[in-house]
C-alpha cells in the first residue's frame, strides 16, 4: 500500500476518499490486513503529510480509527474527544485538515454502546465533563419532542445516531470554510455508525431531522446511502 503523497492526494475526488474507507471497513471485517512497511511511512512523511480524510470519533477505546479502516501513517486525520461533540478547536482542526492540507472528505463517526451519550441520557454532572455532556443535549431534546423515553437503551442507539447528524449540522452552521467547501464539491461531509459488536460502519447522508422518524426505533441503523 502506497503512502499518501500530494500528487496521490490531488487526484482523489471525495467520493474516491469515501470509497477508500469504505474499503478498508471491509477488509477490517474479513481480517485481510494490508501489508504495510510502517517504518518506510514514516520516512516517507518525515518531510510532509498528505491525509485524504479526517475523522472526527469518540475517544472510546474500542474504536481504533486507523485500524478499523485499515490505514497507514499518514492516511487521515484523527480528531477524538468523547461523544465525537463539536467545538471550535475541533472546527479549526478540520479546517485546517480540509482548506490548508487538502483533506477530501469529513467523517463524523459515533458508535454504538457509548458512554457519552449513556451519561448524557442519564444527567451526569462531574467536573467539565458535564460541559461536554450538554453538547450531546440537542440530540436527546430531538428525541424526546417525540415523547419518546431516553433512558431506554435501544433509544440510546438513536441519540448516539441523531448526534451525529447534530454534530454535521454545527460544522456545517458555524465553519464557512468548510460549508463552502461541501457546496462546491471540494469535500464531503458525511457521518457514520461504528457497531462495536461487529466492527461494520455504516455511512449514512446527515440531513437534520426536525421529528425523528418512531420506526427507527425498530431498526439497528438507519437507511445507508
Amino acid at each position: 500500500m502506497i503512502t499518501q503523497t500530494k500528487n496521490t492526494q490531488d487526484k482523489l475526488t471525495p467520493e474516491d476518499a469515501h470509497q477508500i474507507l469504505v474499503e478498508g471497513n471491509e477488509r477490517f471485517l474479513k481480517n485481510m490486513k494490508t501489508q504495510r512497511d510502517l517504518q518506510e511511512q514514516v520516512k516517507q512523511t518525515s518531510k510532509g503529510q498528505y491525509p485524504f480524510a479526517v475523522i472526527l470519533s469518540c475517544i472510546d477505546s474500542r474504536v481504533p480509527v486507523e485500524l478499523i479502516f485499515d490505514l497507514g501513517i499518514g492516511d487521515i486525520f484523527s480528531t477524538r474527544v468523547a461523544g465525537n461533540i463539536i467545538n471550535t478547536d475541533i472546527l479549526g482542526s478540520m479546517e485546517y485538515s480540509c482548506k490548508v492540507a487538502g483533506s477530501r472528505i469529513i467523517v463524523v463517526m459515533g458508535h454504538t454502546k457509548c458512554g457519552a451519550v449513556k451519561a448524557a441520557c442519564e444527567n451526569v454532572e462531574l467536573g467539565n465533563i458535564t460541559s461536554l455532556l450538554s453538547k450531546i443535549k440537542p440530540a436527546m431534546d430531538i428525541i424526546k419532542s417525540e415523547g419518546i423515553d431516553i433512558n431506554d437503551s435501544a433509544t440510546k442507539e438513536i441519540v448516539a445516531i441523531k448526534n451525529v447528524h447534530v454534530s454535521i449540522e454545527r460544522i456545517r452552521q458555524e465553519s464557512i470554510i468548510l460549508s463552502h467547501m461541501e457546496k462546491v464539491g471540494e469535500i464531503k461531509i458525511i457521518g457514520s455508525i461504528y457497531d462495536v459488536s461487529t466492527g461494520k460502519v455504516d455511512f449514512f447522508e446527515s440531513p437534520i431531522l426536525s421529528k425523528i422518524n418512531n420506526n427507527l426505533l425498530n431498526e439497528e441503523f438507519p437507511s445507508i446511502v
